[in-house]
């Protein structure tokens, strides 16, 4: 707990430098520490060391995650907000739907049709549109030419759903600031259908200064907080 408490304090005063760098308020940022691969237990000392948002990016391991503490009746987990930000096949997406708080990765019709269907009466679900700032369209989300498209479909066939902004990953080929420029582009397209989507999540351990300066409110933070991941098969 010690070392994780450390790594916490260590990233969330960079993070405060990189908002005042940026002329920003860190209050207005959103630090979600990502726990993939690592155990249940994590979340439970994350908690009490006041971390409020954790994200996976497996289906599986975030169900398994929240019923296991949901069946150990852990306290003081009832305020943790959890994200999935991996990419999402549609027909998980009634699992994701039932395990999470906020989804990052909405980059399709047939994805948001799926989520808004798993519970269309129910507490309505924050969503990012996921942007693929590549040339690969293979890679995740939507096409920069389709983002403003498919936000709007989301806003009017799927009701249960709240466009909150964009996400995206930057690539490896690119600089970062340059990436995320792009993606803030992306972010003012949705805003033209979802006014107030003014949500960002961009931003890694290695390069959410970057993030930050230009728009980035949602960070995704792992094994500069976490240390290493466990070995997994």
């Amino acid at each position: 707990m010690t070392d994780l408490a450390s790594r916490l304090a260590e990233v969330d005063a960079r993070i405060a430098d990189a908002a005042h760098s940026a002329g920003r308020d860190p209050s207005d940022l959103t630090r979600i520490v990502v726990t993939k691969f690592h155990p249940a237990q994590l979340v439970t000392d994350l908690a009490a060391l006041g971390v409020r948002d954790v994200g996976e990016n497996r289906q599986q391991e975030l169900t398994a995650k929240r019923e296991a503490l949901r069946q150990a009746q852990v306290p003081g987990l009832d305020g943790v907000r959890w994200h999935f930000i991996g990419q999402l096949q549609t027909k998980k997406a009634r699992a994701v739907r039932a395990a999470s708080d906020v989804v990052h990765s909405v980059d399709r019709d047939r994805l948001a049709d799926a989520l808004h269907a798993a519970d269309p009466g129910g507490d309505p679900l924050d969503v990012f549109v996921q942007v693929n700032l590549t040339e690969d369209p293979a890679r995740g989300g939507a096409a920069p030419d389709e983002v403003e498209r498919l936000a709007e479909h989301i806003a009017q066939a799927c009701p249960s759903l709240r466009v909150r902004g964009v996400m995206a990953v930057a690539p490896l080929t690119d600089a970062p600031a340059a990436a995320f420029e792009r993606l803030a582009r992306s972010a003012a397209a949705v805003r033209r259908v979802v006014p107030d989507a003014t949500w960002m999540s961009a931003g890694m351990s290695g390069d959410f200064a970057e993030a930050i300066a230009a728009g980035a409110t949602h960070l995704r933070i792992g094994t500069a907080i976490t240390g290493p991941r466990p070995e997994h098969g």
